[in-house]
């Protein structure tokens, strides 16, 4: 967060959010208010003395056409009623003025705070929660319902505070000046309250659903721009325009349902606040002719009168409009009320050195399923399924059963060593990779580093300690110094980025490009080939020199000469740092220290290549396909590398034998 902030708004700005979470929506949007409330507090005052200047205006009217003119008084009076009205006028725009800068700062201020605070939360939850949450439904609340929420406090929950203040102030002076046209006034007031409040709990629910529909399509689309080359590769853009067609219709057919309740709305509410207005106005028509009111009185009644229709009309729209601030609260509050990974918590101290002796005894995990931001209609269809089985006979809960992954994995490595992670897709060689950086906890048994047990590590010290390139490298739409300094949290030289760029092979081909290392690499490192894309991975790890260094299947995307230069490299690199590599290829991994074969989570075999080779099982067999493709493969390629034979180049003979 910028430091050229004001101190005090700085301090508003690190209030945790989580505490304003609450069931009941209008206490929680209370609650996320908290340092802002006496400037709002201002901007509502600013609305009543407002209302206070609007009704005098019409009071000085009313003494201008009985007092002066009707009675005929002497004219010098009327320069100074002309000033009463700019002074009215200039008071009303001032407040008015007020009321606008002290919302706008209100508003902007508490959505400053709400986008920061989501945007840290979302970095510090778990690496379960982002493995189930859909990446649009995030971004949809991030953006469209946090906008909700501000425009809530900067125009909605003011405007209510407006009607209200006006509707009170001018209320009051009609009783005042008579009674009798006061309460006819607001004859149809409890019929606009009672409709508003029936459209405001439909539009609620179809709000939220057209909320929860516009976050599908945006998961559509941003899966769709992400696997771009995907689907264009496969030429699935029927497909993908057709799935999206079919959401995007769902979308307009909700977003049509809710505008037709907001059109119903209208054309009842003009009925019933026409009907009032003619009603008073012959009313009032009436008591003038008879002479029980004044002709100044009947003027400044149809004035108050407009102040007193409009915030009614209004009202109905607002309490509408407010539900969608609620609706965007809820949906906020349910990223918000998220439980962060804790990275500091531990008892080994977070500068402490870390060697890199890893043992895993009889180490059991099972992912378990999450529901994460569930829409409210899956709410509501899980709450009467509960209230349908209730008085039913006992059924078996319908549970997300965890899925079990690795079982009773044991293996001990020393500092330096170099340990082989081979399997098939599936087999828990990642889950393996993911319970060293505690992306997830084990269940059962015992893992430790340097003789601690993993779970008294800090989350950051392992991290900062661990550099992995994952299988599939994400790079940011930066320069490509840029993403081979990331994983630093220090000031790197130009002359160790390129270092780590030569030891990953990759330093000749960026002093190709035209801008060199300060090359933009477009998004997810398009303008890259993938063999690229891995060697810049690669070069961001080096670069972080960890103690732990996880190389998940680094060379599956390079071709076998480029292959050979990054694994020279790394023979030079890896010595002194404890080293998993996941692989598939036995090429890759049988120089290892220590070889581990898994399959469907267990740990099948162990050992050294030389061993494993001699003994039969899946190891082996692995090996002998392998061996096998690749020389079928060397055959294939000699052969079109012969000259063709003539045609009929053969003894006749040789047919017949």
């Amino acid at each position: 967060m910028s430091q050229d902030l004001d101190p005090k708004l700085l301090q508003k700005l690190s209030f945790d959010l989580k505490s304003t979470v609450h069931k009941n929506r209008l206490v929680g949007l209370w609650r996320v208010m908290t340092g802002f409330r006496w400037l709002y507090a201002g901007a509502m005052l600013a609305i009543v003395l407002g209302a206070f200047m609007r009704v005098y205006y019409y009071r000085v009217v009313q003494y201008v056409i009985d007092t002066v003119i009707d009675a005929g008084l002497n004219t010098q009076y009327l320069p100074w009623l002309a000033l009463s009205f700019v002074g009215l006028a200039v008071l009303e725009g001032t407040f008015a003025y007020l009321r606008g800068v002290w919302s706008a700062k209100t508003a902007e201020g508490i959505v400053l705070r709400l986008r920061d605070y989501l945007y840290d939360h979302m970095q510090r939850l778990p690496f379960a929660f982002h493995d189930y949450a859909k990446t649009g439904e995030l971004i949809q609340r991030s953006t469209s319902d946090v906008d909700a929420m501000r425009r809530f406090y900067a125009d909605q929950a003011l405007g209510i505070g407006r009607i209200a203040a006006l509707f009170i102030v001018n209320f009051t002076m009609l009783l005042r000046m008579n009674a009798r046209i006061g309460w006819l006034s607001i004859v149809v007031m409890p019929i606009i309250v009672a409709m508003s409040y029936w459209f405001f709990g439909r539009v609620s629910k179809a709000y939220d659903r057209y909320q929860d529909q516009e976050a599908k399509l945006s998961t559509v689309l941003q899966e769709n721009l992400t696997g771009v080359r995907v689907v264009k590769a496969f030429a699935r853009q029927p497909y993908e325009i057709d799935k999206f067609d079919r959401e995007n219709w769902e979308r307009y057919r909700l977003g049509k349902k809710l505008l037709i309740m907001h059109s119903l709305y209208w054309p009842l509410s003009d009925i019933l606040c026409g009907a009032q207005t003619i009603l008073v106005m012959a009313v009032s028509a009436m008591m003038a002719v008879r002479g029980e009111i004044t002709v100044g009185t009947y003027i400044a009644v149809m004035g108050m009168l407009t102040w007193i229709i409009w915030p009614m009309r209004n009202l109905g729209r607002l309490i509408v409009q407010v539900s969608t601030g609620l609706v965007s609260y809820r949906r906020v509050a349910d990223v918000i009320e998220q439980d962060r990974e804790d990275i500091v918590a531990g008892s080994v101290p977070l500068d402490a050195q870390i060697r890199g002796a890893l043992t895993f005894e009889h180490v059991s995990f099972s992912y378990e399923p999450m529901v994460v931001l569930q829409d409210e209609d899956e709410k509501k269809k899980q709450e009467k399924k509960k209230q349908d089985k209730k008085g039913a006979e006992p059924e078996k809960k319908e549970e997300l059963k965890p899925v079990e992954v690795l079982h009773d994995i044991s293996f001990q490595c020393a500092p330096g060593d170099v340990v082989a992670l081979l399997g098939s897709t599936g087999s828990g060689k990642t889950s393996i990779i993911n319970l060293l950086l505690r992306f997830y906890e084990y269940q059962e048994g015992s893992l430790t580093l340097d003789g601690v047990e993993l779970k008294e590590y800090p989350r950051s010290l392992l991290r900062r300690n661990i550099g992995i390139v994952e299988q599939e490298p994400f790079l940011f739409s930066r320069s490509i110094r840029d993403n081979i300094a990331y994983g630093v949290d220090r000031e790197v030289t130009q002359e160790e980025v390129e270092r780590a760029a030569q030891a990953a092979a990759i330093h000749d081909i960026i002093l190709t490009f035209p801008e060199g290392y300060n090359t933009i690499v477009g998004e997810k490192g398009v303008t890259l080939s993938g063999g690229q894309r891995q060697r810049v991975a690669i070069a961001r790890a080096l670069l972080k020199d960890p103690r732990i260094l996880v190389l998940d299947d680094a060379t599956s995307s390079v071709d076998t000469e480029t292959e050979e230069q990054i694994q020279q490299a790394l023979d030079v690199l890896i010595p002194g740092r404890t080293t998993f590599i996941v692989a598939h290829r036995i090429q890759t991994v049988m120089n290892a220290d220590l070889i581990l074969v898994l399959d469907k989570g267990r740990i099948v075999q162990s050992g050294v290549h030389d061993d494993l080779i001699q003994q039969p099982g899946l190891y082996r067999d692995i090996y002998e396909i392998q061996s096998r493709i690749e020389e079928e493969v060397a055959d294939e390629v000699a052969r079109e590398a012969e000259p063709a034979s003539p045609v009929f180049a053969f003894e006749p003979e040789g047919i017949l034998a």
